[in-house]
């Protein structure tokens, strides 16, 4: 598993947040904001990762939105898959 962080505007928050999950190849998104507090974690599971956001993923969009709304400046973690480890997933 990598992880990788960057700092985003609060504006296009959820925006970038469909977009990550529609990757497919993220495990765990957090957001922290400007004093490197833990806003939220968003856990991703299998069943859920794909090219379409699903109904289960709705209310954790809303709050996306709510807390960029509230927050100028975030810090986006993002834990990634690596590739070659989709099938071990699987096999718990």
């Amino acid at each position: 598993m990598t992880a990788e962080e960057f700092k985003i505007r609060g504006d296009v928050l959820v925006a970038k947040i469909k977009e990550l999950i529609a990757q497919g190849n993220v495990r765990r998104i957090i957001l922290k904001n400007e004093e490197g507090h833990t806003l939220i974690e968003i856990p991703m599971t299998v069943g859920v990762i794909g090219s379409v956001i699903s109904a289960a993923l709705f209310p954790v969009v809303a709050a996306v939105g709510v807390i960029g709304a509230m927050v100028a400046h975030l810090t986006v973690v993002i834990e990634r898959i690596e590739s070659g480890h989709l099938s071990d997933l699987d096999e718990d």
